[in-house]
């Protein structure tokens, strides 16, 4: 009876054991589980300079990215084939293959067309950020740059990747609202009342705010083929936008474009 009573206690302490350690386990599978989605965005980042990577790598690391390192243009095509990041941060001069050659080559490989380039160059390098472009890069910046800065960029690019994939009739920027159905534009409490071109224009730049869209793709997406205009013709409306909305909100990149800036 004894002997009995002895292998139940028993068998109640390892029940009661088992339960403890599961309850002790969950909080770190909750844990897991959160820092995993939160590693869900990948990041390739290529320089050949050992310093940049490792503190930009660190400083991406700390807030949850998974960053894949590359040393130059050829290195970086093969990681990015492999890996296939949301974001590839390249920078131009390298050897082997500079970061234009390469841009080049990862836009011809189909299942990375989706994926955000952006450009790491110097100051006033006008022609490696009009050349980044024409080889596919979606945005530049430029360096040097405080680390906590750059990944407030990384973060605003990164955020491209939802925002593309959701497509809204309704697009809410700081006080300025823009509703594509009723062509309708509040700035703060204030109603514009833009023209059809004006409000298209002012459409598409602020979808995408910090993205340069270039000449070619904004008469593209405005115009299309109803008339044949010139160059001149985004540049009247980007003024009249200016004087309507503010001109702080709209920035040339010369010899590229124009964005929207927040």
């Amino acid at each position: 009876m004894l002997e009995k009573r002895y292998q139940c206690y028993v068998i109640e302490i390892f029940v009661n054991l088992e339960v403890l350690i599961l309850y002790l386990l969950l909080p770190l599978k909750f844990l897991t589980t959160f820092v995993m989605s939160k590693n869900d965005m990948s990041i390739l980042l290529v320089d050949d300079d050992p310093d940049i990577l490792e503190i930009v790598s660190y400083n991406l690391s700390a807030e949850g990215y998974q960053v894949f390192t590359a040393e130059n243009g050829i290195e970086a095509v093969k990681k990015a084939k492999k890996k296939k990041p949301d974001l590839i941060i390249l920078d131009v001069m390298m050897p082997e293959m500079d970061g234009i050659e390469a841009c080049e080559q990862i836009r011809k490989i189909p299942s990375l067309e989706n994926t955000i380039i952006t450009f790491l160059t110097a100051r006033g390098e006008d022609y490696s950020q009009m050349a980044g472009f024409d080889a596919g890069a979606d945005d530049y910046i430029t360096k040097p740059i405080r680390p906590k800065v750059l990944v407030s960029k990384v973060k605003a690019l990164l955020r491209r990747v939802s925002s593309e994939e959701i497509e809204t009739n309704i697009v809410e920027i700081g006080d300025l609202t823009i509703n594509r159905d009723e062509y309708k534009i509040l700035n703060g409490k204030e109603e514009i009342i833009l023209p059809r071109k004006e409000f298209e224009l002012l459409s598409l730049l602020a979808s995408q705010p910090g993205k340069v869209f270039k000449r070619e793709d904004i008469l593209n997406k405005v115009w299309g083929n109803e008339v044949i205009v010139g160059g001149r013709t985004i540049d009247v409306h980007i003024r009249k936008l200016r004087e309507k909305i503010g001109d702080k909100k709209f920035k040339t990149v010369k010899g590229v474009g124009y964005k929207f800036v927040i």
